[in-house]
């Protein structure tokens, strides 16, 4: 199962939504490749074991990760096990919630799983503890965001200039324009960006265009990839194809012929003995 769920006001600047979900046992050896999503995320899993990871398609032994964690922004895929059950609670954040909630900048977690008892030390424990204790899942998510509220405090937002530069990017978006109309030298504008969101403003609209090519593609399946190319803002396909390789680990044309449950998610096809 999977709930969602926006939010309270306070929040909102820094968690674009919370979500409880639960998933039964699968194949033993089940896994998928995890692709960009363009945000950052808090996840802590209330069953035992943390989620598992491998190092490619061809690692078998893997590694665990903690079983609450931040995920850094990312522009690459990452492979991780999906047969064991397992129940999460976890929220997707925006720019400058690392700052608010874990009192550093974005650009130190990129493309990093980081422990969340590294950033909150024994209360991430008990916020986990607090979590197993909800009776259901709506309950869940209200502890949840009684302990991100309380994380956040007296915090400096996002800077005016890079938050009205947030509020137009996309996957067509220029950086030399922004930095221009912020009025910031382009230098200062990268930088402030980049510590607001973790990557600089060039690499953050690489992976909005990825993200902007996928769903393309889910809302039409049977459009070509040529079309997408273009209407994401890539300059041709070869282009497209270069960073679906890059970014997912396979080509476009693998992506469209796995079983994708969601854009983000794409089963790893086990090989036939």
């Amino acid at each position: 199962m999977m709930l969602e769920r926006p939010p309270c006001p306070a929040l909102r600047p820094f968690v674009r939504s919370l979500w409880y979900a639960a998933s039964a046992t699968g194949a033993a050896d089940a896994r998928e490749h995890l692709l960009p999503t363009g945000e950052m995320h808090l996840v802590i899993r209330l069953s035992e074991r943390g989620v598992r990871v491998f190092a490619g398609v061809d690692d078998t032994a893997g590694s665990r990760l903690s079983p609450a964690l931040v995920a850094g922004l990312r522009d690459r895929f990452h492979v991780r096990g999906t047969g064991e059950a397992s129940t999460s609670v976890g929220a997707q954040l925006r720019p400058g919630a690392a700052g608010a909630l874990f009192g550093l900048e974005a650009c130190e977690l990129a493309n990093r799983h980081v422990p969340l008892d590294a950033l909150w030390g024994a209360a991430a424990a008990h916020a986990r503890e607090q979590l197993q204790e909800a009776a259901t899942p709506e309950k869940a998510l209200d502890v949840f965001e009684r302990v991100l509220l309380a994380r956040v405090g007296r915090v400096r937002g996002v800077h005016p200039a890079i938050a009205r530069a947030l509020s137009d990017v996309d996957g067509a978006w220029r950086v030399a324009a922004a930095a221009a109309a912020s009025g910031l030298s382009h230098r200062r504008f990268a930088t402030l960006f980049e510590r607001a969101v973790g990557f600089t403003p060039k690499r953050y609209a690489r992976v909005l265009r990825f993200g902007d090519a996928l769903r393309l593609r889910a809302g039409d399946p049977s459009r070509p990839w040529s079309a997408i190319a273009v209407d994401a803002g890539y300059s041709d396909q070869p282009h497209l194809q270069r960073e679906f390789v890059a970014m997912a680990g396979m080509t476009p044309a693998t992506y469209a012929r796995r079983g994708v449950r969601a854009v983000h998610h794409v089963p790893i096809e086990r090989a036939r003995t």
